[in-house]
């Protein structure tokens, strides 16, 4: 648990602080923005695959709670909507991917719902099985990687803000962090909620191919729609 506990913490925090102004600015003009990057997303990855691999190793421990019946359907719903925003992040629109180039033109998509899809599908994907679980491994696991995805889009915000010419105020100012707060704070339509017939095709596709591989591939429980 120790070492598992080790990487965990290691994976979650050196996301802050590499991302901190004074620290990553230091290691961008020394490695040069590819540079950083490449580090970057290296160590991230290594920090990630290690704590898995030490979660793959611990003995296992009784749940702190059991999830109720309810609880599996209203997941496996979360995970549709989940699955919809990843997809409808992965377009040139979205301004949060890594080269993607600063633009006039106005949010579209999934990114009227949340300028952070990406991030939002990984933090309720954590908040499901943090639910679900109840296990202390993957309940500090899932956390874990929901933190550093919510955290590290609150970090992203005032990195491009900070940025000369990236357009990001103007960007914040027509969506939300949070999801549904452009629509709320009269920024969207409530029209806008629906991302597109690519997003939700696309996301219906990955929930029924993730649900059906939980049990089968992953070795975990059964989960709706497949029981």
């Amino acid at each position: 648990m120790a070492l598992f506990l080790l990487l965990l913490l290691g994976f979650a925090l050196s996301h802050i602080w590499l991302a901190s102004p004074p620290l990553r600015d230091m290691l961008v003009a020394r490695l040069g923005e590819n540079g950083f990057r490449a580090g970057y997303s290296l160590l991230s990855i290594v920090l990630l695959g290690g704590t898995v691999w030490a979660y793959g190793r611990l003995e296992p421990v009784p749940p702190l709670w059991v999830a109720p019946g309810w609880a599996w359907p209203l997941a496996s719903a979360v995970m549709l909507i989940a699955s919809v925003l990843f997809v409808g992040s992965l377009t040139p629109a979205n301004r949060g991917l890594v080269g993607v180039p600063a633009s006039t033109r106005p949010a579209s998509g999934v990114l009227r719902i949340t300028r952070h899809p990406m991030m939002w599908a990984f933090g309720l994907w954590a908040g499901v099985h943090m639910l679900l679980s109840g296990v202390l491994p993957t309940v500090l696991l899932a956390a874990g990687i929901g933190f550093v995805a919510l955290v590290g889009a609150a970090a992203q915000d005032r990195k491009k803000l900070a940025q000369p010419g990236s357009g990001w105020a103007d960007y914040e100012r027509q969506t939300s962090y949070w999801p549904l707060g452009a629509q709320l704070r009269g920024r969207q339509p409530w029209g806008s909620l629906w991302p597109g017939l690519v997003p939700v095709l696309g996301g219906v596709a990955m929930w029924l191919a993730l649900t059906w591989a939980h049990p089968v591939l992953l070795g975990a429980p059964s989960v709706p729609p497949w029981f």
